[in-house]
């Protein structure tokens, strides 16, 4: 049987490389105990795959010598492992009935100033709706001050810019776009960029939700909206933080997690709002 020559100077096809199952369980066993995510044992392929890119960047052969340059947790590598096992699928708006709520349950409570954590906040868009939508419900009457975290330092680079395609924003009703977007023009005629007063009410800033210290401050926060993040985490991990989260509320404060999250019991040291939405009782079980 022939073969095709390969030129000369190109690398081997290493999408033809394959992730052994003892290469892929250590792989998750690091994942999991320096980021709390838990793959499942059906993952070897996907893992395969977006790995073979860091192989190609790297210039190297085998994922048993990408191992051994991610064994250490401080190598230059380990951000860009992070990039390329976590998924970040995210919208303006997504399950925009918990910004709509957050407003009403803020709003009798007159608060003097505003104080919220997006955790987890992917490429931005969470947090700035958010900024969007205490903007157009307080004006600027109080201080408004939203954290954005996120573990993925690719996704937070994009989130600080501020500039999506203009297809990120199609759906959205003309009276968002006119309060929050400005059209680029020239080579960036296709972008928006949030506007410059509403991204200055965000702090983004990398973080590790495994962290023993999590370096946030002082004051508590009124909500926090970690959704869609827990699914990822074993249930172990998931009471760890949601103990973390509560504690960090300030009485009464709101926990808004994803559709798919309800919390796992009722010693957790919340109540039930529906539709995901959980109120931080006055002290833990």
């Amino acid at each position: 049987m022939s073969r095709t020559a390969r030129p000369a100077g190109e690398p081997p096809a290493l999408e033809r490389e394959q992730l052994s199952a003892a290469t892929f369980g250590t792989l998750r066993d690091l994942l999991h105990a320096h980021s709390g995510i838990a793959l499942a044992a059906h993952k070897l392929t996907m893992v395969q795959s977006r790995l073979a890119k860091r192989l190609r960047a790297l210039g190297i052969q085998t994922y048993e010598e990408y191992l051994r340059q991610i064994e250490d947790p401080q190598s230059a590598e380990w951000p860009e492992f992070i990039n390329a096992l976590t998924t970040n699928l995210t919208s303006f708006f997504r399950e925009g009935h918990h910004f709509t709520r957050l407003v009403e349950l803020l709003k009798p409570a007159s608060p003097r100033r505003i104080r919220i954590w997006s955790a987890g906040c992917s490429t931005g868009e969470e947090p700035y709706t958010l900024a969007m939508t205490l903007s157009r419900a307080f004006g600027t009457a109080l201080p408004i001050q939203i954290l954005a975290t996120d573990l993925d330092t690719a996704v937070l680079d994009t989130a600080a810019s501020g500039i999506y395609p203009l297809a990120r924003i199609e759906d959205l009703d003309l009276e968002w776009k006119r309060l929050a977007f400005l059209r680029g023009t020239g080579p960036l005629q296709e972008k928006v960029r949030v506007r410059p007063e509403l991204r200055q009410l965000i702090t983004f800033q990398q973080l590790n939700l495994l962290d023993e210290a999590w370096p946030l401050g002082n004051e508590p926060f009124q909500a926090i909206f970690c959704r869609n993040v827990m699914i990822y985490f074993d249930k172990p991990t998931q009471r760890k933080l949601l103990r973390r989260f509560h504690d960090l509320l300030e009485p009464e404060g709101l926990m808004f997690v994803g559709h798919s999250e309800a919390l796992l019991d009722a010693n957790l040291g919340f109540q039930s709002l529906g539709q995901t939405i959980y109120r931080r009782k006055a002290a833990r079980p």
